[in-house]
């Protein structure tokens, strides 16, 4: 049997496959997020902590045969944070979150040093975790000092689960500290952000093997002694492993809290001016490039909550198939925008509200400004060269059989939607465990049974494509007025 556990902003999953690969167990703990401050977004990593050995609990009482034949352990995590620790590997604050936006300055500053995008192969976004250090230093001093290590968020639980500080070349790309095409810590970003490179932890393969379960934890949870614990990766990253995304034109889009269009690459193509990402995948000799937007589903969370409804409810008032595009128009901007304006500052906006607009327009409105951003990141990943026909749709966004039809036709591609869904990350993370313990990675990456495949509305393709150059040209508007 193979664990994996995937990190998320809310939870933590954890999925036990068997030696084939199929899902046979799985267990669920929740936790909150902190916002201390406008822009601000924090956790405390030993929250995760309490959380794994919550599932560990589950999984044991719930299916203890299946736990107790466990050999191997990946971990999927979002990226970004920075999670600090002193020298006994105590967490010195809270962990700053990848949405966290409070190291805007820091991160403009390095941007400007053309060293981080010829090295990187990425602008410097707010939200990742070079500027946040930065942020550390000129504002908690004190606690900057004692900053022995500098993880990411799925490696606190790794260093909980081994007692080593490791990373891997996925999480570590999203740093700004990486050179990600020679897949290595780069001196020259780490010293011109203030940092050292004894401060980083060990840098491997995501199906690499950082450890041997700590007796202890194996002790207290029944688990066996030699269970290996392979390092796992960045969350898109392993998702695209769950997915079998891991060649050349294969990818997926995810309607998750944030919205992800992501290409698998066989060869390392930066292309910082388009604010696409490009990272290392979970596995060697591979990259991959996506493009962001920072609010998807919670777009229609912010919507529903404002209307006192939940999103499940709201989602019921646009069924059936599409029609053609609302007269309102929605900027999905509520946290900022990554690509393809790099934009911390910018606000949402709904335009063309009148006295008759109902909920169910609002609603249409925001499942179709979020296509129209994803549309942009599709439009910087062709700008690169990436050609994509069919991706797979996951994330919560894709139980809306409408949003669907309006994502397909604004993309004017096929998407696939897996038989399985639910699992996208976590099942990455326990094929990642498989490939750690010895299997091949091209028989074990592959793409799931699909349920449906979704076209473009060909008749409405044209209407919905005017909406989206109309879309185009609200940016610098509400921009100038911001």
């Amino acid at each position: 049997m193979y664990l994996g556990l995937d990190l998320g902003t809310s939870g933590l999953k954890a999925l036990i496959v068997d030696q084939n690969g199929a899902p046979v167990a799985t267990a669920h703990a929740q936790y909150d997020v902190s916002q201390p401050h406008p822009n601000w977004s924090e956790q405390d990593p030993d929250e995760w902590v309490k959380a794994c050995g919550a599932v560990f609990d589950q999984l044991r009482k719930n299916h203890p045969t299946e736990f107790t034949n466990i050999r191997a352990i990946s971990l999927s995590g979002h990226m970004h944070g920075a999670v600090v620790v002193d020298i006994y590997g105590k967490p010195i604050r809270p962990c700053i979150l990848w949405n966290d936006m409070r190291s805007e300055t820091e991160a403009a500053q390095l941007d400007k040093d053309p060293d981080f995008r010829a090295i990187s192969g990425n602008i410097v976004f707010p939200g990742f975790t070079a500027p946040k250090l930065m942020w550390m230093k000129k504002h908690e001093p004190d606690l900057f000092d004692h900053v022995h290590k500098v993880l990411l968020p799925k490696d606190y639980l790794l260093y909980w689960l081994t007692n080593r500080y490791v990373t891997d070349m996925s999480d570590a790309a999203g740093s700004s500290w990486l050179d990600v095409g020679k897949r290595a810590w780069s001196e020259t970003l780490l010293t011109a952000s203030g940092m050292r490179i004894d401060q980083m932890p060990d840098l491997i393969e995501g199906s690499q093997i950082a450890g041997i379960l700590n007796s202890k934890i194996a002790q207290k949870f029944g688990l066996q002694n030699d269970i290996k614990i392979i390092a796992g990766g960045a969350d898109n990253a392993v998702a695209a492993c769950g997915v079998g995304a891991a060649q050349e034109g294969q990818g997926f889009v995810s309607l998750g809290t944030s919205g992800v269009l992501l290409a698998a690459k066989n060869g390392y193509h930066p292309a910082p001016e388009t604010a696409v990402h490009t990272f290392c995948h979970a596995i060697p000799e591979r990259w991959y490039q996506m493009g962001v937007m920072l609010s998807a589903t919670n777009s229609l969370n912010w919507l529903a909550n404002s209307l006192n409804t939940t999103p499940e409810e709201l989602s019921k008032l646009c069924a059936g198939p599409i029609t053609g595009p609302s007269k309102v128009m929605f900027l999905p901007y509520l946290s900022g925008e990554r690509t393809p304006h790099n934009d911390a500052d910018i606000g949402g906006a709904f335009i063309g509200l009148k006295s008759d607009t109902t909920s169910s327009d609002l609603c249409q409105a925001v499942m179709e400004g979020v296509s129209f951003a994803l549309r942009d990141c599709l439009e910087a990943l062709k700008s690169t060269g990436t050609e994509l026909n069919e991706v797979l749709a996951i994330g919560g966004g894709t139980k809306s059989e409408f949003w669907l039809d309006t994502l397909s036709t604004i993309l004017g591609l096929r998407l696939a939607l897996p038989d399985k869904g639910d699992f996208g990350a976590a099942l990455g993370a326990a094929r990642l465990a498989m490939i750690g313990d010895g299997a091949d990675i091209e028989t074990t990456l592959v793409a799931p049974t699909i349920a449906k495949r979704i076209s473009p509305n060909t008749q409405l393709q044209s209407k919905y494509e005017a909406a989206y150059q109309r879309f185009r040209k609200l940016y610098p508007l509400i921009k100038e007025a911001s």
